[in-house]
């Protein structure tokens, strides 16, 4: 217990520690010993109760629930008043909504409701915390050494990082709050929590773009907690519960599944499902650091996860159909998006969306081998798409540009930074890393479940995901021969973390077989109370191994074949007459052309506007429908 209240504590005094301290290099010190502590805390708390979990009460509830009580009214106020000033007044109405309804409840109705576990811990709780604690300590030492940079080539940005660090502090904190809290009051705090630090990091340059995209994504969150809030009162007052364990324990039938659609719906909107998903667009103005922070450690996972601690109850229900198919249409329509973007961080932007779509499908289709696959999605695309944000924050600093089509130069600057990014965008497509691995996993499932038109559209999805992983490394990679080598100054503190998540890429891709046996298996057998089998089979995995002991071969590409190359040199054939170099030609009827050598965007055929107006009509209709089969539900 003790163990479990520092884990929460010790970023939360980092951030206040951090605010408080004016210097910047004794702040930077705080930074990355507070960093190094949450990474260790976290590995010390997993492991001392990973084996049998634990679950216990604070004798000092009531203090506890004063005290968030507290907090939440000055949240509230802020975000009323600030509403009010910038004329938002949508965020007013949602925060004016949400806090007095659920502090009526705490302060009247809950005093009626025992709560038996607030904290559970259990494999799933170890996952998500070795996640947020171990990706999130590494982007905070990254952050430190990134910020100084940043701000060089934005001079025209007030420096505020002291603020963006304690920020990202008190996120983690939320965040760890978030993923051991049982009792849902708790819950909705810490959820809460990091809407309002999302806001923070997202407005951090202070510009009108900036301002208007953290106020978007307020808007948006603010919404969610509204769903969560109601859901809340409904279990508290008519089922008379507010534990999460005990929830999912309930039978599905039309009054369980009210406050399941309502929290689902929350989950939504924290994980950037269409029509959500505008505000994690919109968060790609804040520095890299949070961008990495809000797309892959913390932020839109906390949605994901709250729909596996759902799953038991989704399934076959309307409610769960309804998740499955919100997710289907964002996985497929956010990949076709991708495709057409060559901004680096756009198509992480997208990318993300898309593979949460993804998380989502396989934790609503609630079968044991999808909700294997849910887990370990999380787990590859926390550690593959963290490096490739950090990266791309570094190549940005190096090269001057994060357009995929400028990145053929990189291995002229940074070989170490190219192979770093192959490595993230492997982890991400390629046979046989993790993501692949669980896409397999998956399709398998829906096959096994009869879900035939969610396989199409996995199937279509996945294979826009290829098309514009493999764009990218290309460019990457067009250069690797090449002798001349300007490594330009890239940071160390900036390089251990990036190494340090590559490290993981490969550790998760070769380690899942063990993550498999003691921290999967063992979870969906308490989750089904009956023997969970191993989705795939060990000739299987001795072949992915196989496959993933050969790509060992890649860096090869990068050393030159020829010390002395000496060959003669002619000009690239251009289908017409060479203007006497390699990027200008005469065309037909002699006009002058410049040569280009570009990816394929396909913009003409998938125009983002279009395919987000007909996502956004389908997705709402989708959860419309949710409504409407509930209310059916009640009348009947």
């Amino acid at each position: 217990m003790n163990a479990i209240s520092t884990l929460i504590l010790v970023p939360l005094a980092a951030a206040l520690l951090i605010f408080l301290v004016p210097n910047d290099r004794i702040r930077d010190y705080i930074v990355r010993i507070s960093a190094i502590i949450t990474a260790v805390m976290t590995v010390v708390v997993v492991s001392l109760y990973f084996d049998k979990g634990i679950s216990f009460n604070y004798p000092f509830e009531k203090a506890i629930d004063y005290v968030i009580a507290l907090v939440e009214a000055a949240v509230a106020v802020y975000i009323i008043t600030s509403g009010i000033r910038h004329k938002k007044y949508l965020v007013s109405f949602f925060s004016f909504l949400q806090t007095p309804l659920i502090l009526w409840f705490e302060f009247t109705q809950k005093r009626e409701i025992e709560v038996r576990n607030a904290i559970v811990f259990d494999k799933l709780s170890a996952i998500m915390l070795l996640v947020i604690g171990i990706v999130g300590s590494l982007i905070c030492i990254y952050a430190v050494s990134y910020l100084k940079g940043y701000h060089q080539h934005h001079v025209h940005y007030k420096v505020r990082i002291r603020f963006f660090l304690s920020t990202v502090f008190l996120f983690l904190a939320a965040m760890f709050g978030l993923v051991l809290c049982n009792n849902l009051t708790w819950l909705y705090f810490c959820w809460e929590l990091t809407t309002l630090c999302s806001f923070f990091l997202i407005g951090y340059t202070r510009t009108k773009e900036a301002k208007q995209n953290s106020y978007h994504a307020l808007t948006i969150n603010l919404g969610g907690g509204v769903a969560f809030a109601i859901a809340i009162v409904y279990l508290g007052t008519q089922l008379k519960t507010i534990e999460l364990s005990e929830l999912v324990k309930m039978s599905p039938e039309t009054a369980v599944l009210i406050p399941v659609f309502l929290l689902s719906l929350a989950a939504l909107t924290k994980s950037a499902q269409l029509p959500f998903a505008s505000w994690l667009l919109g968060a790609m103005v804040a520095p890299t650091p949070s961008s990495a922070l809000l797309h892959s450690a913390t932020m839109v996972k906390a949605g994901v996860y709250l729909i596996l601690r759902l799953a038991p109850l989704l399934g076959n229900t309307s409610v769960g159909k309804v998740v499955t198919f919100v997710g289907g249409v964002t996985f497929l329509l956010c990949s076709l998006m991708a495709v057409t973007r060559s901004d680096a961080k756009k198509i992480l932007a997208y990318s993300t969306i898309a593979n949460l779509g993804l998380i989502v499908v396989c934790a609503s289709v609630g079968t044991r081998e999808s909700i294997w696959a849910a887990i370990l999605l999380i787990i590859f695309h926390a550690v593959s798409k963290s490096l490739l944000f950090l990266a791309v924050g570094s190549i940005e600093h190096q090269i001057g540009s994060r357009n995929v089509e400028d990145m053929d130069v990189l291995l002229d600057v940074s070989r170490r930074l190219s192979l770093y990014m192959i490595i993230g965008i492997a982890g991400m497509f390629l046979a046989p890393f993790g993501m692949l691995i669980s896409k397999w996993v998956a399709m398998k499932a829906f096959m096994d479940s009869n879900n035939i038109l969610i396989v199409i559209i996995i199937a279509y999805g996945s294979a826009a995901t290829l098309f514009y992983w493999a764009k990218w490394m290309g460019k990457l990679v067009s250069n690797a021969n090449k002798q001349e080598n300007k490594d330009q100054i890239f940071h160390k503190e900036e390089e251990i973390p990036i190494f340090i998540l590559a490290v993981l890429v490969g550790i998760s891709c070769f380690g899942f077989p063990l993550i498999s046996k003691f921290a999967l298996v063992p979870f969906l057998t308490g989750m089904f109370h009956a023997n969970a089998l191993v989705p795939i089979g060990t000739s299987d995995v001795n072949l992915m191994l196989l496959m993933l002991s050969m790509l060992i071969i890649l860096p090869i590409s990068f050393i030159p074949i020829y010390k002395n190359d000496n060959r003669r040199r002619v000009l690239t054939y251009m289908s017409g007459e060479n203007a006497g170099d390699n990027k200008n030609f005469r065309a037909a009827m002699g006009e002058a052309r410049r040569a280009e050598f570009r990816n394929w965007y396909i913009r003409k055929y998938f125009d983002v506007k279009t395919l987000t107006l007909w996502g956004n009509v389908v997705s709402c209709g989708i959860l419309v429908t949710g409504v409407i089969l509930l209310i059916g539900g009640l009348v009947s």
